[in-house]
């Protein structure tokens, strides 16, 4: 049996942009796999506008902090060479790390063109709302001029791009597709609002063959260039799902089976998700969207939540194996494009929830961990996520099974692995007040005495002949049931190959 492999989103939002993010992961590398921690997600490695921007604004494939470009050398992270070294510093502990890439848009062109667009209805991309095609003068020209031709001899114009949402010459802002009446927006995308292909800034066009060449040639020069272990598939939902299949199947060919690649599919329906995997081939695993807006919802909603039906129709749950599960990350912070944080309260609930289960390869958000900075800082919970991180890596092994029989109250058990000495845990959680769950933790732990992993209780549990017990836990908290660890084995570092 492999040891549970656990991921970190390493960056929030409003992370300092002093370009020593790289240098940070570098020197926290040891720390992560001593917590637990044997992946991380790192944000987009690409020069974005300027010095300040999170990577998403992205404007130069090739430049990953090399060229003096949009006023910087480095990107928010820091250098090129700085980003290797930190990579090279994590495989060094055993941490595979899965790089941010965003190839559905373009920002900050050199040069505005003049060209021809439609304006369609925000609300339906499909529905023309200007009287015939008209001109703008849009910010679509890339020539790269810091790095001129290295590494790549592509040059970006409007015919490469099939929509902009901005006009020089007037000012005016609106949802601009390109071309006359005759062009359309890309069909193989997700269906809101009509047709979701266009989603900001220069929306590259994939029906294009040079387009797809070009971003494929991309994908595999910023492996080989990196080393990394894997890709982090930005909106996917508005990039042709075809091209990401291609473009999953060529990584994966050049790289091996172990590339791992996980997408954002940001739909919480999840027949939309069925659907796409399908259409994907099951070449790469999507971060559980429906998992978290139910995590929400509880955090929300307090005792009137019915914790047994948290896992209904989630990704998790009829999907295990291709299912990233997440409490919270970068655009569901506060403040944020898909704002849906999860109230501070029930984080632990949650955390336990993806942490402690057998299915789902969970992400723990570097904003709850270090805390989120800006204008309305939060703070950190390493305090709380830590013994749940420990009891991941060192107890939640073996069979599982679920009380999930009280709509407040609810638990389970992880019977424990030989190959994993001490291994076992009862896990409880209520919404409501305290409680308690009669949980058999097997025969064989029979006069065990067990305690509370969290350190939220300070009772003693022995475990009965018939392999019974009755675990208690705090009104709205979460405990975790289990042998004390052994003092020479407390941290989380692990000799097997991180996913």
């Amino acid at each position: 049996m492999a040891a549970n492999h656990t991921m970190m989103q390493f960056f929030e939002w409003h992370v300092d942009a002093d370009g020593q993010h790289w240098n940070r992961l570098k020197e926290m590398a040891p720390e992560l796999k001593a917590w637990g921690i044997d992946s991380v997600w790192i944000p987009p490695v690409t020069k974005g506008q300027s010095a300040e921007d999170t990577g998403y604004g992205i404007y130069d494939l090739y430049d990953l902090g090399e060229f003096d470009q949009k006023g910087t050398v480095r990107t928010k992270y820091g250098t090129k060479e700085e980003l290797k070294s930190a990579i090279a510093a994590c495989h060094e502990f055993g941490i595979a790390v899965y790089v941010d890439l965003v190839m559905n848009h373009k920002a900050g062109a050199d040069e505005t063109e003049r060209f021809k667009v439609v304006e369609v209805d925000p609300n339906d991309r499909n529905q023309v709302i200007s009287e015939e095609p008209f001109e703008i003068e849009g910010w679509t020209k890339f020539t790269f001029p810091g790095r001129g031709d290295q590494y790549s001899d592509f040059k970006w114009d409007h015919r490469h791009f099939n929509g902009t949402d901005f006009d020089n010459a007037t000012g005016n802002n609106g949802i601009y597709r390109i071309g006359d009446e005759n062009r359309s927006w890309d069909q193989k995308v997700d269906g809101e609002f009509g047709n979701y292909d266009y989603l900001m800034f220069a929306n590259i066009d994939y029906s294009l063959p040079e387009v797809r060449q070009e971003m494929m040639s991309w994908g595999r020069w910023l492996v080989d260039t990196l080393q990394c272990s894997g890709y982090r598939l930005d909106a996917i939902k508005h990039i042709n799902h075809d091209f990401i299949r291609e473009f999953a199947g060529d990584m994966i060919r050049k790289r091996g089976e172990d590339f791992y690649i996980v997408g954002e599919f940001w739909n919480n329906d999840l027949n939309a998700c069925r659907e796409f995997l399908d259409t994907v081939d099951y070449r790469i695993d999507l971060f559980d969207v429906s998992l978290h807006y139910k995590l929400h919802a509880a955090s929300q909603s307090g005792n009137a939540f019915d914790l047994t039906r948290i896992f209904d129709d989630t990704l998790v749950q009829t999907h295990p194996l291709h299912a990233v599960t997440f409490v919270d990350n970068h655009d569901s912070q506060p403040g944020e494009s898909l704002e849906s944080w999860v109230d501070d309260w029930f984080k632990p609930l949650a955390y336990a929830l993806i942490l402690l289960r057998r299915d789902g390869y969970p992400c723990v958000f570097y904003g709850d961990y270090f805390g989120i900075g800006g204008e309305h800082p939060i703070d950190g919970k390493k305090d709380m996520i830590d013994p749940l991180l420990h009891a991941r890596c060192q107890k939640a092994y073996g069979e599982q099974e679920d009380y999930f029989d009280h709509p407040n109250t609810i638990g389970w058990v992880r019977r424990g692995s030989e190959e994993f000495p001490g291994s076992g845990c009862a896990v409880v959680l209520t919404n409501g007040e305290e409680g308690q769950k009669h949980m058999n933790v097997g025969p064989e732990r029979s006069g065990e005495e067990w305690i509370d992993l969290t350190g939220n209780r300070e009772d003693k549990i022995t475990i009965g002949e018939d392999g019974f017990a009755d675990f208690p836990v705090n009104g709205g908290s979460v405990s975790v049931w289990g042998l004390p660890y052994d003092d020479q084995n407390r941290d989380c570092a692990a000799d097997d190959d991180a996913k």
